[in-house]
């Protein structure tokens, strides 16, 4: 259960991917005229700031069915086309039939009286579940072969068919389903809402202790998304909502991303040991630019998560403080992929940022606050951050050569790593990770593996390994692709 959810997760950073064009667009169309928007402004807006922001909000506006399709295309075993046709088509299904205006002509009722879940149907909860019951058909039905007669329909070209026929089974039990599985994800969201800055901090604080398990993603949804009528991404870039107030489940991950962690990088340099500082330098400057510049934590994050437990539950309480400590400043600021410089940017023209300016000063504090407990938490408890292992194997280690971006020899090492292309069943990858299937983990040499500059090992089973690899995954993926096709 685990590592498919795990596989969700990856599924969804596809669909995901495409928010920054989104930010850019309206990043750029608020830049032009901040009041492009305004319902009440004086003056008529510039014409290419409609255009952009137009442009963008029909990404942000239709994220349930780019979920839809991206979940589908994600989770089926060979990725073809016809699973992400297969989502649309499940979506549209489900979507269209489970309309209020549908359900009232089907009870024969005012749509007034319509369980008001049905007017929130088109969520990213439904795009999801559309995806994983098209991707579903598909790893199933993908290769059936139909009688002469109806061979044209064989393979793949039934999957939509048969998608769609089972969507209307998924209606009728979502009909039934829906109003009160909303009902809990509103009472849970409202508790936590109801909370205010506080929730906001035990959310940012959950949100870091799952990144190890990836299900992470499943919280975001409820905060970040249209799941349970919060959808604090979406109103934030779209301009509705309360100023100071939409976007308080993103804001307070600015100063943690963009100056806390790179503060603890820094700390853990400078409490490595001598001889190996120049290792630690390669991965912890290059993870710590990540975690400013994109907001991607991962890399330096896993870097520490194993090593030293007790540090990253420290972690995320000071990111739980410091959400908290924004949501009550009301100082607010949102991200269409992670809370880097470059959304920072962007959304602080925005109509719904409200005092930006403040999430800077934070991150003053945040990086005094990050440097000064890391480095007194390392050498007190004299933690095993990167640079401070044992000494053994220090030779192995001059090898390491992701920073330098050698992907093929990053691959070489890898591969050497897992017992050879022969252990090895599948090779696939997130924004971060790589994921394989391999067949004995008693032939794995996690120091071999870490020689090439990764950042940390999982196992999350049996016949499953994630080296975590950072934003240069897809290239390391590509060469260790070829080799293992040798």
């Amino acid at each position: 259960m685990m590592k498919y959810f795990q596989k969700l997760g990856k599924a969804l950073m596809l669909p995901v991917a495409v928010l920054p064009a989104a930010a850019i667009l309206m990043g750029i169309g608020y830049l032009i005229d901040s009041n492009v928007m305004a319902a009440n402004a004086d003056k008529a807006p510039i014409a290419v700031a409609v255009f952009l922001v137009k442009a963008g909000g029909a990404i942000i506006d239709n994220l349930p069915i780019l979920f839809a399709v991206g979940v589908a295309l994600g989770m089926t075993k060979k990725k073809d086309g016809a699973a992400a046709l297969s989502g649309l088509v499940a979506y549209l299904v489900v979507t269209t039939i489970l309309k209020s205006d549908n359900i009232a002509l089907l009870l024969n009722i005012p749509v007034e009286e319509v369980a008001p879940a049905f007017s929130k149907i088109q969520n990213a909860f439904v795009g999801i579940l559309s995806g994983l019951i098209a991707a579903g058909c598909f790893n199933k039905f993908g290769e059936v072969q139909l009688p002469t007669a109806l061979s044209f329909f064989s393979g793949k070209r039934c999957v939509p068919i048969i998608t769609s026929a089972l969507m209307l089974v998924v209606s009728g039990i979502l009909y039934f389903a829906w109003p009160p599985l909303y009902n809990v994800l509103v009472k849970f969201g409202e508790s936590i809402v109801g909370l205010g800055p506080v929730g906001a901090g035990i959310y940012a604080f959950f949100n870091r202790l799952l990144i190890p398990t990836g299900l992470h993603h499943a919280l975001n949804s409820v905060f970040w998304f249209d799941v349970a009528g919060i959808n604090d991404i979406g109103n934030f870039w779209a301009g509705t909502g309360t100023k100071g107030i939409t976007g308080m489940y993103q804001a307070g991950f600015f100063p943690v991303m963009m100056f806390g962690l790179p503060a603890g990088a820094l700390a853990m340099y400078h409490t490595a040991k001598d001889n190996k500082k120049k290792i630690a330098a390669g991965l912890l400057i290059a993870a710590a630019f990540a975690s400013f510049f994109t907001g991607v934590t991962e890399p330096l994050e896993f870097s520490f998560m194993f090593l030293a437990p007790a540090l990253y539950v420290v972690h995320a309480l000071l990111t739980g403080i410091f959400v908290a400590v924004a949501a009550m400043l009301h100082a607010t600021a949102g991200f269409s992929f992670s809370a880097g410089l470059v959304d920072f940017l962007l959304s602080s023209r925005l109509p719904m940022a409200n005092k930006p300016w403040m999430l800077l000063i934070l991150g003053v504090i945040a990086f005094v606050v990050y440097y000064v407990l890391f480095r007194f938490i390392i050498v007190k408890f004299n933690l095993k951050t990167p640079g401070r292992e044992e000494d053994d194997d220090v030779e192995e280690e001059k090898n390491a050569v992701l920073a330098d971006n050698d992907f093929t020899k990053v691959a070489q090492i890898i591969l050497e790593g897992l017992g050879g292309k022969e252990n090895l069943t599948s090779i696939d990858n997130c924004i971060t990770r790589l994921r394989l299937e391999i067949k004995d983990q008693d032939q794995i040499d996690e120091k071999k593996i870490k020689s090439a500059g990764i950042a940390g090992i999982i196992r999350p089973g049996k016949n499953s390994i994630q080296i975590i690899v950072g934003t240069k995954v897809q290239f390391v993926a590509d060469e260790l692709i070829k080799l293992a096709e040798k």
